[in-house]
């Protein structure tokens, strides 16, 4: 992975709307990020607004047009599981 790229891994409902696991987009805002996600792959965009975002580690709570990630963080998208 290039240092203007960001990992993305994506679970349960995210990564069956995407149709893969983990990919890789370019660094930006997080908006930018999950824009570029649901460009590639329009039916991402039922699951997004559910979605919670892990950055590094750390849970994101942040309006995602204010959330800079740089190259080589990594993403994770988590949407709701069923059973707690």
């Amino acid at each position: 992975m290039t240092s203007d790229m960001v990992e993305i891994h994506l679970f349960a409902a995210a990564r069956a709307a995407v149709g893969q696991s983990m990919l890789t987009v370019e660094a930006g805002t997080l908006a930018e990020i999950l824009d570029r996600i649901e460009t590639g792959a329009p039916a991402f965009a039922r699951v997004r607004s559910q979605c919670s975002y892990l950055i590094d580690g750390t849970a994101s709570h942040d309006d995602p047009a204010r959330v800079d990630i740089a190259g080589g963080m990594r993403l994770d998208v988590l949407p709701p599981f069923a059973g707690g």
